[in-house]
């Protein structure tokens, strides 16, 4: 019997991960609240010491332990419902980290702000009690599906390369199916009345490329340091920054224009409500 491929074998490995991850990261968005936000606020912490291995600055133990400390104290904040509270210990953090590193003192402070708007983005999508749960689950579907259509479009069809010099694998096959899975979500949302079908389009869309855009941004940030993998805490998946580059910036675009529309007790409303 033929050995099986090392890229089957690796998909199936993803697979696996998936299968345990995305019921988990479910079932916390369900029970909102404190569940979701320790489950973030554990996340971004996770986001910003995978930031400072890839730039090499993790041995700077004040800026790993400032920076977390203040991104778990937000969290606290932030399920106690004291926004105002959290952003400024997210202020504090952010200075004691860019004033705390001893080098590379730019990319620290980047890597907290990007951990730190998971964070906010990831609570406030989810804070309305009525609309934050759809809105997220929204979110993460359309990441999902973009990054699933991405690569087996990727990988069944081929073609032309996206960016070569930042991600070599990634094609534009992969990224018009990715983009095109996004809009199956809007279509099955609006089939299920859960919001306007041309909104909802349109806000696929633009979350699709902005998750697409996210993954281009971690790549080459990665690239920059001569980094593959972020850390191999996910099998298959390689480290929490591998895996949520896309979901990061697609919350925080989605909970930027939330709170545009809705002010910050109304994101997750003004997304899904037109």
């Amino acid at each position: 019997m033929a050995a099986p491929e090392p890229g089957s074998h690796n998909l199936a490995v993803r697979v696996v991960a998936a299968l345990v991850l995305a019921p988990l990261t479910i079932a916390m968005a369900y029970a909102g609240g404190l569940f979701w936000t320790a489950l973030v606020t554990l996340v971004a912490i996770g986001l910003f010491l995978e930031w400072l291995t890839v730039v090499s600055a993790a041995r700077a133990i004040r800026v790993t332990v400032s920076g977390s400390v203040a991104l778990a104290i937000a969290g606290w904040y932030l399920a106690a419902g004291q926004i105002n509270v959290s952003l400024a210990a997210l202020a504090v953090g952010f200075a004691a980290v860019a004033l705390l590193s001893p080098e590379r003192r730019g990319w620290s402070a980047a890597g907290f702000f990007y951990a730190a708007a998971a964070l906010v983005a990831s609570v406030l999508v989810r804070l309305d009690p009525d609309e934050g749960l759809i809105a997220l689950i929204f979110v993460l579907l359309v990441v999902w599906v973009t990054d699933i259509g991405g690569y087996f479009a990727g990988r069944g069809i081929g073609g032309p390369k996206l960016w070569p010099r930042v991600s070599p694998k990634k094609t534009w096959a992969g990224a018009l199916g990715g983009f095109a899975g996004s809009l199956v979500i809007a279509a099955g949302f609006a089939a299920f009345g859960l919001g306007k079908p041309l909104p909802l389009l349109l806000l696929a869309a633009i979350l699709s490329v902005a998750s697409q855009l996210g993954d281009l941004f971690e790549s080459a940030v990665k690239r920059r340091f001569g980094v593959k993998d972020s850390s191999h805490i996910i099998p298959g998946h390689g480290g929490l920054l591998d895996r949520l580059d896309g979901f990061v910036a697609a919350i925080v675009l989605a909970a930027l224009f939330g709170f545009l529309r809705g002010g910050i007790d109304g994101v997750g409303r003004a997304l899904m409500v037109w």
